[in-house]
């Protein structure tokens, strides 16, 4: 199964009002629960991390805003708990300000008990972090925006 049979999943339920859905296909099991309106609980045999870089600007016509000049964003590859630091009393991976290379970890979802380096595709300033340490996400949420190196 891929993230994108999955999405399609989470669509089935919020168009029909199903709080709990569960599916298995080819050995791969997949048990979506909706805990609450903001946050969906997904349990997937396995995750790969990948980062989706989408140009805000884009994005931000999209939702009839403002859009920001030349800034991308990183957005969530999976749902989870969004964690800034690699432990609470650690030192965050980034910071508003900070300069940033490609494949740095800038932060780490958990997903399933299992902590997923997220890391940077992109070379850059972070501008902000929309997101606070250890929030619910979904996949797509949009976690850094980027103001790429020239």
């Amino acid at each position: 199964m891929n993230i994108k049979e999955i999405i399609e999943m989470i669509k089935l339920m919020n168009e029909n009002n199903l709080t709990e859905f569960e599916m298995e296909k080819e050995g791969e099991r997949v048990h979506l629960k909706k805990e609450s309106k903001q946050q969906m609980v997904t349990h997937i045999k396995e995750v790969m991390p990948h980062v989706e870089l989408v140009p805000a600007a884009k994005e931000a016509s999209k939702a009839g805003k403002e859009p920001q000049k030349n800034v991308i964003e990183i957005k969530a590859p999976m749902v989870g708990t969004f964690y800034r630091s690699p432990a609470p009393d650690a030192t965050p991976f980034v910071e508003v300000g900070m300069d940033i290379t490609v494949g740095q970890v800038v932060c780490i979802i958990e997903a399933m008990k299992l902590m997923n380096e997220i890391k940077s595709e992109v070379r850059g300033k972070v501008v902000d972090i929309p997101v606070d340490n250890a929030q619910p996400i979904e996949f797509g949420h949009t976690l850094f925006l980027i103001e790429p190196a020239q």
